[in-house]
């Protein structure tokens, strides 16, 4: 017996309206519900039903699929957001039928290597979603990629010059405007001295919340001074390490802003020095490890950006540039303030 729209929805709980709007990737449905929904489905094989050859409902909503082979290249290292964003990935690759999605990871902070693995999937992908340095030879990369016939989109942060078919992820610059609002507002202080904390600035995104940042506090907040900018790599033990030689020489730091990963090494260097009550400190992605933080008082506030919709995003645009479809530009991924009062649930 085949499965129904009907068996998906008593399983899931859902009308069968709800599974129609989820299996044709409509709006108009929660996250945690479409994604409640397509478990569903895989698990009581809707979509193996699908993929069935000879199936004459080779489908899904009674459109016929057209396989693509993507490729999602992405940075390796303890940045837990990234790896939150891969997994995020894995499970869209397990519940989407009509893509063959392949997820690399790459050394994050080599550029050259990244550029390879580009030309290494020149003939072998029908599209390419990357999170990568805005460096020359990853630039010429893609540009040779992208005219080879592979559409190209950039993820989480952006890259300039390129001929990219889209862009998926926050505006990291209003992310980077908001941290300097939500500090100043914070320190509640006409005077005081704050410290940046940066993956690399080599990263488009970073530069542009750094900018963002800057902007917020001279418009707004002329008083603080930005004392140092320590780039880290997204490592935490370098995190942590740059951290303890920041408290020790700044005894009078009032606010820290990381622009990228590394907040257990921060927050490890602050609760050490007895600090995390006196330094306001604002960070990005709300992980378990930041919602720790949040909890304990040593983060004052994460900005977040929401990993499952992006992949979703990705997935679905990058597939639709693949299949020669209209250009897949959408809006700016939606950044919130994560604080200890408004953690949402798991």
């Amino acid at each position: 017996m085949r499965t129904t729209l009907a068996d998906i929805a008593k399983e899931a709980g859902v009308s069968t309206a709800t599974v129609d709007r989820v299996l044709n990737n409509r709006d108009g449905v929660k996250e945690r519900t479409r994604g409640h929904v397509l478990a569903i489905a895989g698990k009581l094989g809707y979509l193996d039903d699908m993929l069935r050859p000879g199936a004459s409902g080779a489908a899904i909503g009674g459109v016929p699929l057209d396989i693509v082979d993507l490729d999602i290249v992405l940075p390796g290292g303890t940045n837990t957001f990234i790896n939150n964003l891969a997994d995020r990935f894995a499970d869209i690759a397990a519940i989407r039928p009509d893509v063959n999605l392949r997820i690399h990871s790459i050394e994050g902070f080599e550029p050259v290597l990244l550029a390879e693995k580009l030309e290494a999937l020149r003939g072998k992908s029908q599209g390419v979603g990357l999170i990568g340095l805005d460096h020359p030879v990853v630039r010429e990369a893609i540009r040779s990629l992208a005219g080879s016939g592979v559409p190209v989109m950039t993820l989480v942060s952006d890259i300039s010059h390129v001929p990219r078919v889209g862009y998926v992820g926050i505006d990291n610059r209003a992310a980077g405007r908001l941290a300097g609002y939500l500090l100043g507002r914070f320190l509640k202080a006409e005077t005081g001295k704050v410290a940046l904390f940066a993956g690399s600035l080599s990263y488009r995104g970073h530069e542009e919340r750094e900018m963002g940042f800057r902007h917020m506090l001279r418009e707004e907040y002329p008083g603080l001074s930005i004392v140092e900018l320590r780039e880290i790599r997204d490592d935490t033990e370098r995190a942590y390490s740059e951290a303890v030689a920041l408290l020790a020489r700044y005894p009078d730091l009032a606010g820290i802003y990381n622009i990228g990963a590394g907040n257990r090494g921060i927050s490890r260097a602050l609760q050490e020095a007895g600090r995390e009550k006196s330094v306001v400190f604002i960070g990005h992605e709300l992980t378990e490890h930041t919602r720790r933080f949040l909890i304990s008082g040593t983060m004052d506030a994460a900005i977040d950006q929401n990993p499952r919709v992006e992949a979703r995003e990705a997935v679905d645009r990058l597939a639709r540039a693949a299949r020669g479809e209209e250009n897949p530009t959408g809006p700016a991924t939606r950044l919130q303030a994560i604080f200890k009062e408004n953690i949402p649930e798991v």
